[in-house]
């Protein structure tokens, strides 16, 4: 890893990402208040000094009034390069959001980036039991695509998804 200055290092202008407004001055607040962050995820540039990996970051750094940008040179050839792109931005996952209800503070996540589901802020409130009605709702969310697939499914499992989820989950 080096350091070098943000003018030593160029944008990638073929970079499939875009971050909006309220993200990047997250970003920018995140880098601000944890800079040992960027050294073990250091800007990533090919030898000519076009970013691979880090374009929102770098952008970060620089709104944030860094002077050095932490960078790992690669020397790859164009198609590794490009695929490295691609990979770099891939979210490889998705968050357990009863893990973070549960073992995490709302509040941290949010100000961290995540973001964080209204729902999910009031999970941890205590739910009055006395007041409820006595048929109870879980909401799923889909696409509408999905949606269909799945009302399709449990027709044909049972007469209501209510019984279909029923006889699936085996109570």
């Amino acid at each position: 890893m080096e350091e070098v200055k943000p003018s030593d290092i160029k944008p990638n202008p073929s970079n499939p990402r875009i971050i909006r407004d309220d993200k990047f001055a997250k970003l920018v607040k995140s880098l601000k208040d944890f800079p040992e962050m960027a050294n073990v995820r250091p800007v990533v540039v090919n030898m000519d000094g076009v970013i691979l990996g880090g374009n929102m970051r770098y952008r970060a750094m620089i709104e944030a009034g860094w002077k050095k940008i932490p960078i790992e040179r690669v020397d790859w050839p164009e198609d590794k390069q490009r695929e490295f792109v691609i990979k770099d931005n891939v979210s490889g996952g998705e968050w357990d959001w009863d893990v973070l209800a549960n073992e995490w503070d709302a509040g941290q996540l949010d100000e961290w980036g995540v973001d964080v589901p209204q729902t999910f802020a009031d999970a941890n409130e205590e739910i009055d039991v006395d007041g409820l009605d006595s048929e109870m709702c879980i909401k799923l969310n889909y696409s509408e695509d999905d949606y269909w697939k799945v009302k399709e499914a449990l027709s044909k499992i049972a007469a209501t998804p209510e019984a279909a989820v029923y006889q699936l989950l085996k109570l």
